[in-house]
């Protein structure tokens, strides 16, 4: 069974594979430097929970065709209630576990799933959330429609992330309009469940305890991919 977004040894080619995989090596190196400023009492507790939380996601698989299935990411999750840096090293952390536990990817294509679903999707569900934050913050009712968005969105272009993968190095014997059209019609449909959880899981947090949303802090955090610290208050 090869899972779409956890991609299986030789689906794409070894230059392919060891290029992104250096990508996501310098990436995860980066957001781990970044994410120090941002582990504090609040963030540290809750990127435990919500690493556990997509793990136990991520298991639940939807077929697309025979032996192939896509699934729930965790995003836009981990970038609202945590931020992109610590979201991306919690994302990670489940994908090498799931490969070197359960076998779920290849461990030559590790790093082509960790750049699709810990940098592509955590940062893009992020810039999404990040852009709506005016809007998040009039209500509940906002907060709601932004993680909503911000999930449906991260899962789709995730996946746009694979074709990529596929057009330039593709082992796999499908032809890229067939890969593309079952990749991006599928995961929006996927990316449409994913964003009602995380709507319904962002809500959860915020109801009782809106300091822990990382979102919601004021000023909200920037993307500065330089590392430098804006100030930042509480709500």
């Amino acid at each position: 069974m090869v899972h779409a977004m956890h991609m299986s040894d030789g689906l794409v080619n070894p230059p392919t594979a060891a290029v992104f995989g250096l990508i996501s090596v310098i990436g995860l190196a980066i957001a781990a430097s970044r994410a120090r400023r941002d582990l504090d009492d609040r963030t540290a507790p809750m990127a435990g929970l919500v690493t556990a939380f997509v793990f136990a996601v991520q298991m639940i698989n939807f077929p697309i065709l025979p032996g192939a299935s896509g699934h729930l990411l965790g995003g836009a999750i981990v970038a609202i209630l945590v931020g992109p840096w610590v979201g991306a090293i919690c994302i990670a952390i489940v994908l090498v576990v799931q490969a070197l536990l359960f076998a779920d990817g290849g461990l030559t294509a590790l790093g082509t799933s960790i750049f699709n679903m810990a940098l592509v999707g955590v940062f893009v569900g992020y810039a999404v959330a990040y852009l709506l934050r005016g809007l998040a913050r009039r209500g509940r009712g906002g907060l709601l429609a932004t993680a909503f968005l911000a999930g449906l969105v991260n899962v789709v272009v995730a996946s746009l992330g694979f074709v990529l993968q596929y057009a330039i190095g593709g082992a796999g014997g499908a032809d890229l309009g067939t890969v593309f059209a079952l990749m991006v019609g599928f995961h929006t449909l996927i990316g449409i469940g994913e964003g009602v959880i995380t709507a319904a899981t962002v809500g959860a947090v915020a109801a009782s305890r809106p300091d822990l949303v990382y979102l919601l802090r004021r000023p909200a955090p920037p993307l500065d991919v330089r590392g430098r610290a804006a100030e930042r208050t509480t709500s």
